[in-house]
């Protein structure tokens, strides 16, 4: 008798444990004239509606896939395409979206613009509500950038703030500001080479309440053993216009290389982020830099069923010390996964995504103040895109 009540409770418990951890589908892109592959996280307001962008879809302008949307979708799961690129407005925008408190929205496209450059040099965007579009910035190809891989960060001024992944003073992108009326200021050109970094890819900017930007490149830095660019640097560049590099990476077995996506910095000023590869299995690292720039390499991903590999968005951070983050291959259905890192130091696998749900998730997680999650997938999902599933929206509720 005593077993069998037992057994009952664990049934129920572990019936409560299933219901209470929910993954689910908000929006699965369609193409055109939605979106497609949504190589982004999203963002979300105080109504609980999110925001991002698609790399591809929406208008049919930029052949073959579209040049990419503004979308936001409600808990609920409806979609609404705000804008949809047509090239010279905006094409390929792969950086997360920022929001004021009016509603507007501000993000880069990659290419488009400026015709100096094949495709387009990229831009600075705006969408009102209406989902009228400001070209707020047209990079020229020239010292101020172009290609820019971020997205923005935007200060209590409304001054935007970003990078470009090429281009600049030495052709290895740049760190710049956007003030509301659309005048450019460069911080700083990245020269790569032992004393600097090259090529910021994915993510935004970090700032601290001092006006200090932190960020991460893939290439630069110190170390040789990734080859002649270096393996990547984590900087600080302070608000009068101070270049630090905080971290080289140092590749092989005992660190990460190639850092992509944000960093996020926790009271004490510590900052924690991944890089894509390297580490003990060469499938990347998640690591911890301290103030005063000692490294701490807190998980080595190993790949496989019960692990991600090759994590390019960074993570993000809760109240109580975990991480959070995406790793776009691997997990039980090689699809990748989403992941928490706890204080202790704990990994835990919350999901692998299995194709309909979602594949290969390359965005950074939004979390609110409840603990739900909500990120997207570039690929997978239910509709096709040219021989590839247009990815995903979805939540995680823990």
């Amino acid at each position: 008798m005593r077993l069998t009540v037992f057994v009952i409770f664990l049934v129920l418990v572990l019936a409560a444990l299933a219901q209470a951890q929910t993954f689910t589908v908000l929006h699965s892109f369609t193409g055109s004239p939605d979106g497609g592959f949504p190589m982004t996280g999203v963002i979300q307001d105080p109504a609980g509606n999110l925001y991002g962008t698609t790399t591809y879809g929406g208008g049919q302008n930029c052949f073959p896939f579209g040049c990419g949307s503004v979308y936001e979708v409600t808990t609920a799961g409806r979609e609404t395409v705000l804008h949809s690129f047509s090239g010279p407005d905006g094409d390929w925008p792969y950086g997360p979206v920022t929001r004021d408190k009016a509603g507007n929205i501000y993000g880069t496209a990659g290419e488009g613009g400026s015709p100096n450059c094949a495709g387009g040099c990229g831009l600075v965007f705006k969408i009102d509500t209406a989902g009228n579009e400001t070209m707020l910035y047209n990079f020229t190809g020239g010292s101020d950038g172009c290609y820019p891989a971020q997205g923005l960060i935007r200060d209590e001024a409304g001054t935007l703030y970003g990078t470009t992944s090429g281009c600049g003073s030495s052709h290895a992108g740049t760190i710049f500001k956007v003030d509301r009326a659309g005048n450019f200021t460069l911080l700083h050109s990245f020269t790569g080479g032992s004393s600097d970094g090259a090529f910021p890819d994915y993510g935004h900017l970090t700032m601290d309440q001092s006006g200090n930007l932190y960020g991460v490149t893939v290439d630069g830095g110190a170390s040789t053993a990734c080859g002649p660019y270096g393996c990547g640097v984590l900087y600080r560049l302070s608000e009068n216009g101070k270049f630090t590099l905080l971290h080289s990476f140092a590749g092989g077995t005992t660190d990460g290389c190639n850092p992509w996506g944000s960093v996020v910095r926790d009271k004490a000023g510590t900052l924690y982020g991944t890089t894509y590869y390297c580490g003990s299995s060469n499938n990347g690292t998640i690591w911890r830099v301290c103030k005063k720039g000692k490294e701490t390499i807190l998980h080595n991903f190993a790949g496989g069923a019960s692990d991600g590999c090759y994590p390019p968005a960074g993570v993000i951070r809760d109240s109580k010390g975990n991480l959070y983050g995406v790793a776009v291959e691997c997990g039980a259905n090689g699809y990748g996964a989403l992941y928490e890192l706890g204080v202790g130091g704990m990994f835990t696998l919350l999901h692998s995504f299995a194709g309909r749900d979602g594949a290969q998730p390359a965005g950074e997680v939004w979390q609110t103040a409840k603990g739900e999650l909500f990120g997207t997938a570039d690929l997978g999902g239910t509709r096709n895109c040219s021989g590839d599933a247009c990815g995903t929206v979805w939540s995680y509720v823990p």
